[in-house]
């Protein structure tokens, strides 16, 4: 027999994290939503704003968002992950 389909009515933060697209962190700068990419999926090259460096098509990376705000593409920032986890001792960098 065919299941029915019934509306998901979780928050759009729980859908995203339990279906492996993003995960859910909290630290001390706030609470945010964290993507991996895997160098496969990796195909444009982005500016790490830990760093300030490139990060290359195909590059393993990161992609994160504040959590309170999961429909602004503005605010997606793409991250080397070790730059991301160093993020509270490091700060963003400052162009100049």
């Amino acid at each position: 027999m065919p299941r029915r389909h019934r509306p998901d009515r979780r928050d759009a933060r729980d859908l995203g994290a339990s279906m492996g697209w993003a995960r859910s962190e909290a630290g001390p700068d706030g609470e945010w939503l964290v993507r991996s990419v895997p160098g496969a999926q990796a195909t444009k090259t982005y500016r790490c704003p830990g760093c300030d460096h490139e990060i290359f098509p195909g590059t393993p990376h990161v992609v994160v968002w504040p959590a309170d705000d999961l429909g602004s593409v503005e605010d997606r920032r793409h991250w080397h992950r070790p730059c991301w986890e160093a993020r509270a001792r490091r700060g963003p960098s400052r162009r100049r």
